[in-house]
């Protein structure tokens, strides 16, 4: 899978590329990263990529005509993506059904945000990562490409790692423990330790259940409900 980051800054980037899993993931050619910066593509002899809103107020707006024109420049078939705060939120079921695009765009907002001619004439999806503003859309593009690259075959060494993170089935993942088995007067819970899958199964339920109902009561009551 390619994946094209549209923003004036490459240098917040890629560094996230050069570490772990995602650089064996480049490295192995299971994933493909580009970068496209509206500011090549300007009218502007001054390079401005930006101009003052119509509607009054405080910031700037980024313009159509770089964006436009970048995005005119990428010609194979292409998913778009545009972050904005003002957009449904990004979740995992999005991050599996979007790893099997063949090439993703994320379009990384800044200032007070894009013209939304633009939005409107290029977008497939808008998402959002979160209720809470940032500087720009850079850091919200990397979530996205790291939750969908690891749902990408062979990006994970284990591919059954998949299968009992958080969010599967609407539910937080159980706790997790290591070695050793007692550390600082605190002990793993034993039946971890007992080598019965099914009690360890059920277990885990039973804790994934309870971490969702403390932490995300929201999900929980999904879940009833999905299970009446």
């Amino acid at each position: 899978m390619k994946f094209t980051f549209v923003s004036i800054f490459k240098s917040l980037l890629e560094g996230y590329f050069k570490d772990s899993i995602l650089n064996r993931a480049v490295e192995n050619s299971l994933i493909k990263i580009e970068y496209l910066n509206p500011r090549d593509f300007t009218d502007s002899k001054h390079l401005k990529i930006d101009d003052t809103p119509y509607s009054g107020g405080a910031g700037m707006l980024m313009s159509a005509q770089p964006l436009c024109d970048g995005l005119n420049s990428l010609q194979d078939k292409k998913h778009i993506i545009f972050l904005t705060p003002s957009a449904k939120r990004f979740t995992q079921n999005d991050a599996k059904r979007l790893s099997s695009k063949e090439h993703i765009v994320f379009v990384s907002g800044r200032y007070e945000g894009i013209d939304e001619r633009v939005i409107e004439k290029y977008a497939d999806e808008v998402f959002s990562i979160g209720d809470y503003i940032l500087t720009g859309g850079e850091l919200a593009s990397l979530v996205m490409c790291d939750a969908i690259s690891r749902n990408i075959k062979g990006v994970l060494g284990n591919k059954n790692s998949l299968n009992v993170e958080s969010y599967e089935d609407m539910l937080l993942e159980a706790p997790s423990f290591t070695k050793p088995y007692i550390y600082k007067n605190n002990s793993v819970t034993s039946e971890y330790l007992k080598g019965n899958h099914a009690s360890i199964a059920i277990l885990k339920k039973s804790m994934s259940l309870c971490k969702t109902k403390y932490y995300r009561p929201d999900l929980y009551k999904k879940v009833l409900i999905k299970g009446r």
